[in-house]
Parts: C-alpha cells; sequence; structure tokens
C-alpha cells in the first residue's frame, strides 16, 4: 500500500474525515507508522515515548498478542452465536480475577457498549430510572452515555431530569480536601444527600456510575471508603454500584488487578464495566455482573446477542493479553516503575512552584499545574505548553481535568525506569526554561515601567 507523505495525508484527512475527530497535537500532528512496546515511530524513524497509550497495555504490537490474533484468525471468526470454546475459556479467566459474586459475563465491542449495557442490566434490575454519576464523568460516545456525562452533556443539549450529579470526590481541588478528617465519608455522605433528593421528587435510583479512577475529571485518586459507604447508600435506596474499569483496569494500579479493588476487600461493585486494556488495541469489552441481575435481565424474554463481541479473535487476543500481564510480570512493573515515576515527579514538585499536586498508584499518575499554589489557579496555557514542548523532545503526553492542567500518565505497562526518568528529566528542563522565560519577562515589564516614570518624570522638569 502506498504511503502518503505527511502533508498529503493531513490534506485527504481534513477532506474526508470528519472535523470533530480530533487529532492529537493538532496543530502539527505526528505522523505514526509503526510502533513496538512504549514507543511510537513517525514517517522520518523518529522513536517517540508514549505515555499517553492506555490502550496498548501490553505494549504496542506485542508478538505474543499479534501471534495469538493472527493464528486464531487463520482458524476461525465466526458470529458468536456459534458455540465455540475462546469465550469460555476467557470467561473463565477473567472470573478468576474477580469476586465470586461477579459470575455473568456479557461480550461487547467497545467500553461504550458496555456502558450502556449496564445501564440496561441496572434499570431491568430494580425498575428504577434514575442515574446518579460524578461530575466531569465521562462514560462513553452513545446517546444514552453522553446522557449520563457531565464531561460531554455540558457542551451539548445539558443535563436530563432522570440524571444527577454528584461531587467528584477530588480531595485536591474539591470541597472536601487533604486536610479532611474523612473525606470518603463526606463525599458519599454527598450522594446521601441527592438520593433524598431524587426521592423528594417522587424518582428512584436505578445505579451510581463511577469510574473506579475519575481519568477524564483529572487523574483522580478516590479517598479512602468511599465506594463502600456510597454503594452502602446506594443499595439502601433500591439501586445497584456500577464500577467503569474502561480505562484503568487489567493491572494498571499494580497492586490490585483491578481498580475498585483499591477501596478494599470488602467493597463488591454489582455491574463492573472493561473495555480499552483488554485487546490491546483490538475492539473488544465486556459487562460482569451478578448471577441476579443477569436473571433480571433474562426474565424480559428479549434476547440480547452481539454479532461481534466475544467472537473467537477477540477471545484469543484477550486470553494472549492474560498471559503477557501474567508472565511479564507487568503488575509487579506497574506497582515498581509507577512507585519510581511518582517519587521522581514529587522531586519536581519540591523544585517548581507550578507543580501543584502529584497523585497517582502504579501507572496512573497525575501532575496538575497552577498558577498559584494557594489558590490552585490551574495553568492551563502553561500545561499545554508543557505538552507541546515534551513532542518537540519526542515524548507524547497529553493533558486533562476540568481545567485542562493535570499531565496525565497512562503508557503500555511495559514503561521502564529509564522511560520515566528520560521524561521526568524532560519536564524538569522545560519547567526551568519556562520559569525563566517568565521571570525575564517579568523584569522586562519592570523595566519598561520604570522607564516611563522616568521619562514622564524628565518631561515633567523640563515643562
Amino acid at each position: 500500500m502506498e504511503r502518503f507523505d505527511k502533508d498529503t495525508s493531513l490534506s485527504m484527512r481534513k477532506r474526508l474525515i470528519g472535523k470533530s475527530c480530533r487529532l492529537f497535537f493538532s496543530d502539527d500532528p505526528v505522523k505514526i507508522v509503526r510502533a513496538r512496546g512504549q514507543y511510537l515511530y513517525d514517517e522520518n524513524g523518529k522513536r517517540y515515548l508514549d505515555c499517553i497509550s492506555n490502550v496498548q497495555h501490553v505494549g504496542h504490537c506485542n508478538p505474543v498478542v499479534t501471534k495469538a490474533a493472527s493464528a486464531q484468525m487463520e482458524l476461525l471468526n465466526a458470529n458468536t452465536r456459534f458455540l465455540n470454546d475462546n469465550i469460555l475459556y476467557y470467561a473463565e479467566r477473567l472470573a478468576a480475577t474477580l469476586p465470586e459474586k461477579l459470575a455473568v459475563f456479557y461480550f461487547v465491542n467497545s467500553g461504550s457498549e458496555a456502558n450502556d449495557l449496564a445501564l440496561r442490566l441496572a434499570r431491568q434490575y430494580t425498575k428504577h430510572n434514575d442515574v446518579i454519576v460524578l461530575d466531569h464523568a465521562y462514560h462513553g460516545h452513545l446517546t444514552s452515555l453522553i446522557d449520563i456525562s457531565p464531561y460531554k452533556f455540558r457542551k451539548l443539549e445539558g443535563q436530563k431530569d432522570w440524571v444527577h450529579v454528584a461531587p467528584l470526590p477530588d480531595t485536591y481541588r474539591g470541597k472536601y480536601r487533604e486536610d479532611h478528617p474523612d473525606p470518603g465519608q463526606a463525599y458519599a455522605d454527598a450522594v446521601k444527600d441527592l438520593i433524598e433528593e431524587v426521592h423528594k421528587k417522587g424518582c428512584k435510583v436505578a445505579a451510581f456510575f463511577a469510574e473506579s479512577l475519575p481519568s477524564v475529571a483529572g487523574q483522580i485518586i478516590l479517598p479512602s471508603g468511599y465506594s463502600r459507604k456510597v454503594a452502602d447508600h446506594i443499595h439502601a435506596a433500591g439501586g445497584v454500584f456500577v464500577a467503569d474499569e474502561v480505562q484503568v483496569g487489567f493491572g494498571r494500579v499494580g497492586s490490585h488487578f483491578w481498580a475498585f479493588q483499591l477501596q478494599g476487600d470488602d467493597f463488591c461493585p454489582d455491574i463492573v464495566t472493561l473495555g480499552k486494556p483488554m485487546g490491546n488495541g483490538h475492539p473488544v469489552a465486556c459487562v460482569v455482573t451478578t448471577q441476579e441481575i443477569a436473571d433480571a435481565f433474562t426474565a424480559t424474554g428479549v434476547e440480547y446477542f452481539n454479532t461481534f463481541g466475544g467472537n473467537p479473535v477477540s477471545c484469543a487476543i484477550g486470553l494472549a493479553v492474560l498471559d503477557v500481564i501474567e508472565n511479564d510480570n507487568l503488575r509487579e512493573n506497574a506497582a515498581s516503575v509507577g512507585g519510581h515515576l511518582l517519587d521522581l515527579l514529587k522531586e519536581l514538585q519540591s523544585k517548581h512552584t507550578i507543580i501543584g499536586d502529584v497523585r497517582g498508584v502504579g501507572l496512573f499518575v497525575g501532575v496538575e499545574l497552577v498558577m498559584d499554589r494557594a489558590q490552585r489557579t490551574p495553568a492551563t496555557e502553561e500545561a499545554s505548553e508543557l505538552v507541546r514542548r515534551l513532542k518537540e523532545e519526542f515524548v507524547c503526553m497529553s493533558t486533562d481535568g476540568p481545567g485542562e492542567n493535570v499531565l496525565k500518565f497512562k503508557p503500555p505497562l511495559c514503561f521502564s525506569v529509564e522511560d520515566a526518568q528520560l521524561v521526568v528529566g524532560k519536564i524538569d528542563r522545560i519547567l526551568s526554561d519556562m520559569a525563566a522565560k517568565e521571570q525575564n519577562k517579568k523584569v522586562c515589564e519592570i523595566f519598561t515601567g520604570q522607564m516611563l516614570v522616568l521619562i514622564c518624570t524628565l518631561s515633567s522638569c523640563i515643562k
């Protein structure tokens, strides 16, 4: 297949692809022609360190995964309504990583499909309609999910009357911060208050949806005990707890296989949705739930099928991903490299006042940039400039959060100590340069002001 030069590719993309489908670094995109592990290569052979591709969970073009995909494609890829063992092997392997009560699987193609199905399951089981979500949440691009994603619906048609938004449990920027004696309880009580408001309107809550680690909201680490206490309130109201693991599951947190497990052994969601990392770039996703909820869904008498969800190739790939996570000790790598990365970033925090907060677990890390540490004013433009400069240094990074001021690290789990040291060194150098330029700018402004005063004074004397 002919490879176009970069300018031709850009021209054709502008003509053929919807303009709302934005590229990374849209002002000057990187044209990637191949990748391996945690590295991307452009058309000129330049290598970029990939800090953002959480989809390629075990590394770009992992040979174990590509071999499994190719072998299964050679053998069979059929409609999922034919009996085949791959889906059974895969469900059994996933079940072994989950709490015992999460035992029924529905395979789909994307995280959006998974969350849409989770919403259907919750409503059918509870016979309720309303949904509580976290502020700034994002759960997918289907219409049903835009409706429960404040990150999206606030830019579109606004909030539906059956959607209720709970405060984001952000202990850095939220109402209850790091100095609160029990922020988990305080934020959970806010959900309880919201449930009471819903009941006063004569409505009932079907589900509480939350990412186990809110990502688009700014790489948020939920306070201890929060999910368990919210689940208690939701269950008392007759609803179910849905944990969205689409971005953060499969060992990214290091210490556990699933991010919801960070909330303690006594917490288990009623429904869990899986996606992005499970296929390492191949479109496969899943909903896992309890037998009781699955039985209620079956009782409708309406068949559920997904033509491609859980097909033999997808499941072969999913099994290979699990093999690589286990055989290459990628959970352990996420824990050790992620811990080292956090330490390096916290050292930078003590050096650069623009770094307001460093937070994370495993290879899910956020660096929040602020104009003023006391006021915590988002340094949006500075974060954008840092990302642009890093790209010039052959590091792919992006920002998130309501103020677009949080640098987010969600690299492939094969990310190394050397990679962490490389990117932190570049961030240090760029921030030092930005600070020096800002200082020079202030000096020039002061000098210019003093000169104006002197000129005005001399003019007055002459008159």
